[in-house]
């Protein structure tokens, strides 16, 4: 057991130590370079009964302050007032597109699809896909262009500051946030080839047309789920330089508002998070459970309490950190650590379950793999 602890500590300090990397040198989409020029782009909105959520997603993209804009919403079959929402908009912006979506074909998910649609109907020569439940700030899509043009990029994705307002969100999305920020180099994702520096967040994910095109777009992804990390897991493999940025203070979402949607969207997604994979998914698992949570019981052993506690000194420290770097609850993600971590591990069980028996459902579509 001693020799467990001390590797629990080693890897808690790995872990921190990328976390200190990326909360002092995370690229962050509001510090982007000077603008270059101003080539067409088009925003891509895929919404499918999103009728609480477009007005406010548009009300941010017609306030851009980028002077060659398109925005295309593609209506996914919706049964809510999205469709007479957007007419609102095009009527009084000439920027603004409606498209009705066709039938989903067989073999592709229902999203992929709608942004394949829209990348047909886009004019520009920079694409950018925002989902219909995220708020922008003004200088989103300048700072993005501008990221893209001085490090020559293919492919662009900004991590969302997340709205979080139950407790259930409050527990989850960040451990959620985790991953990338605890867990990923974001340099790494423009200075390595390699697939496992990959990452993408499809609230805000941009492409030149080329590169969009060289990679197949959204038809090379139609059947996967979690298709925004698996283009950018493409776009490593051929070749083209891409970036994470933090979004904070221009990209916004809270994703999912009741406890429900929140227990089913995780659960359609975790386990693509992995690729998939069950032997690397479940050892995720253990090593979760080992690193942030056994030291949480361990404490009230007398061998082992004093390494125990100085393992739950480095997860404090560590999503202390995340908190208030982020802009995460800060009470509830340094005490409730351990049982935000449990609650993540369950909907990533549930995930599994859910892949394997074929379950995965969203929006009233089951969802193919």
């Amino acid at each position: 057991m001693f020799l467990l602890l001390y590797g629990i500590i080693g890897f808690l300090v790995a872990v921190l130590s990328v976390t200190l990397y990326n909360v002092i040198t995370a690229p962050m989409l509001y510090q982007a370079p000077r603008l270059q020029s101003t080539p067409w782009v088009s925003v891509l909105v895929p919404a499918r009964d999103e009728e609480h959520n477009i007005g406010a997603c548009l009300e941010g993209l017609v306030t851009q302050d980028y002077p060659k804009l398109e925005i295309l919403v593609l209506d996914d079959g919706s049964t809510d007032r999205t469709a007479a929402i957007v007419n609102d908009f095009v009527e009084r912006d000439r920027r603004v597109r409606l498209l009705a979506g066709e039938p989903l074909p067989s073999g592709w998910l229902g999203k992929n699809w709608a942004c394949h649609q829209l990348s047909r109907h886009a004019t520009g020569d920079f694409l950018i896909f925002t989902d219909a439940d995220v708020r922008h700030a003004s200088g989103a899509v300048t700072h993005t262009l501008a990221w893209m043009q001085s490090l020559d990029l293919g492919m662009l994705s900004a991590f969302s500051q997340q709205i979080t307002r139950s407790l259930p969100e409050k527990l989850v999305v960040p451990v959620i946030n985790m991953l990338v920020y605890s867990f990923l180099p974001m340099w790494l994702t423009y200075r390595s080839r390699a697939p496992l520096f990959a990452a993408a967040n499809g609230q805000w994910i941009a492409f030149t047309r080329q590169a969009y095109e060289r990679l197949g777009g959204h038809q090379a992804v139609r059947n996967q789920v979690v298709e925004d990390v698996e283009l950018s897991r493409l776009a490593k493999r051929m070749g083209e330089k891409i970036l994470v940025v933090c979004g904070n203070r221009e990209v916004f979402c809270r994703m999912y508002d009741s406890d429900k949607a929140l227990w089913e969207g995780f659960s359609k997604n975790v386990f693509g998070l992995i690729g998939h994979r069950t032997v690397p998914f479940f050892g995720l698992l253990i090593i979760f459970f080992l690193a942030f949570i056994l030291p949480y019981f361990l404490v009230w052993v007398k061998p082992y309490a004093a390494l125990a506690a100085i393992a739950i000194f480095l997860n404090f420290a560590l999503r202390l950190f995340l908190a208030l770097k982020y802009r995460q609850p800060v009470v509830v993600s340094t005490l409730l650590h351990p049982f935000a971590i449990a609650f993540t591990m369950l909907i990533g069980l549930n995930s599994y379950r859910w892949f394997k028996t074929g379950k995965i459902r969203w929006k009233g579509r089951r969802l193919q793999h």
